[in-house]
């Protein structure tokens, strides 16, 4: 090893080490308490203005462009306080998942489910012994997670994982609007068609208030308990010879005339969200489908026996079918010669007293007992 490179590496063993001075410490412990007499001093004579100039000036190793510390008169948030913004947010508990969201978002929608439940003084819940509020059962987290964005920013995504149909549901339970303008899908076939039920459910319940109710209550008035109802177009024209009518069976048909309600069966999905519509509203034995019509007399075939046949032009139209009789189960296929009839047709026999048949033995008892005398007489 040179020369060179020992004074090298003992150059590099000297920068390692640590040097010590037992003087510097006492030095500066009496410069502290010096430059603090002095600040004390200058404080008194120069009053609390000075103070706040030499609190915000730079310290004396520091750059004069180096940012200086905040020194703002905002304390700390002591610990009261900040409890109370702990409090200010609530813990809701969705498929065994903890979301903790701020109530005031929810109030900003008073009109949702949520919106109600923490904006009115009604409690229409409580929460459990750990101050968490079970709500949305039957939801998925992960569909609650996707409407909690409609309270942040009015929209909703609808997860890859998730349905339309599913997200519909429970938009619905939670009184969310689902509509175009707040729910956004890759899945657009899936979002048209629940945005088409919708709909369907709106306009039917028109036809039904507007077109079917009345012709309802028209057979409801002729002592009926169910209806069937023929949808036509308007230009459709009915023209029946009355000598010759058609042969219809035993339902009694009524028409309407509408082409946007014949429009509307044209779809079957439509046809199935009529019938839910109609069992919400207590209706029952609901048949919805297609058949032929006769609307006017085309010609009159004479057969050999001289009776005549008459032939209508049919037409395909859909129908509608429903039913309020309560005790339908009853009124159906009852044969009335199976029951003995039990009425008395006689008045002077039912307001009579009633024949009591004694037995034969008793009967031979009594005409013993009777006097001899009184027998011989009646054999006279």
């Amino acid at each position: 090893m040179s020369d060179s490179q020992a004074i090298g590496q003992g150059a590099m063993l000297d920068t390692r080490r640590h040097f010590f001075y037992p003087d510097s410490s006492s030095d500066t412990e009496e410069y502290r308490r010096d430059a603090e007499e002095r600040r004390k001093r200058l404080s008194k004579r120069n009053g609390p203005g000075l103070r706040r100039v030499i609190s915000n000036m730079p310290p004396k190793n520091q750059a004069p462009n180096t940012p200086m510390p905040s020194t703002s008169s905002q304390e700390p948030p002591k610990n009261g306080q900040k409890n109370q913004m702990c409090d200010d947010r609530i813990t809701l508990v969705v498929d065994n998942t903890r979301f903790v969201v701020d109530p005031a978002q929810f109030t900003a929608h008073p009109n949702t489910m949520l919106g109600r439940m923490f904006s009115s003084g009604i409690e229409f819940t409580h929460p459990n012994e750990r101050g968490e509020y079970e709500v949305a059962e039957g939801i998925s987290a992960t569909v609650f997670r996707a409407i909690l964005e409609y309270y942040r920013g009015g929209t909703i995504r609808c997860p890859p994982t998730v349905s339309v149909q599913e997200l519909r549901e429970a938009c619905d339970y939670l009184l969310v609007p689902f509509d175009a303008n707040t729910v956004r899908c890759q899945n657009l076939r899936g979002l048209l068609h629940e945005l088409s039920n919708e709909g369907a459910r709106r306009q039917f319940e028109s036809f039904l208030e507007r077109l079917i109710l009345p012709l309802m209550v028209e057979s409801a008035q002729r002592g009926d308990r169910e209806c069937h109802v023929v949808v036509l177009l308007d230009d459709d024209s009915v023209e029946w010879d009355e000598e010759y009518p058609p042969q219809m069976g035993d339902e009694y048909s009524q028409t309407v005339l509408s082409t946007p309600l014949y429009r509307f069966f044209k779809y079957i999905e439509n046809r199935d969200v009529a019938k839910q519509v109609m069992k919400e509203r207590g209706l029952k034995k609901i048949r919805l489908g297609v058949e032929g019509y006769p609307t006017y007399k085309e010609k009159v075939r004479k057969r050999p026996g001289g009776r005549a046949e008459v032939i209508y032009n049919y037409v395909q139209r859909p129908f509608i079918h429903m039913s309020w009789e309560k005790e339908e189960a009853k009124s159906r296929h009852v044969d009335f010669q199976c029951f003995k009839s039990k009425s008395v047709t006689n008045l002077a026999e039912a307001t009579a007293d009633p024949v009591i048949e004694l037995e034969p033995n008793r009967a031979r008892e009594e005409l013993e007992v009777q006097d001899p005398g009184e027998v011989q007489e009646e054999e006279q």
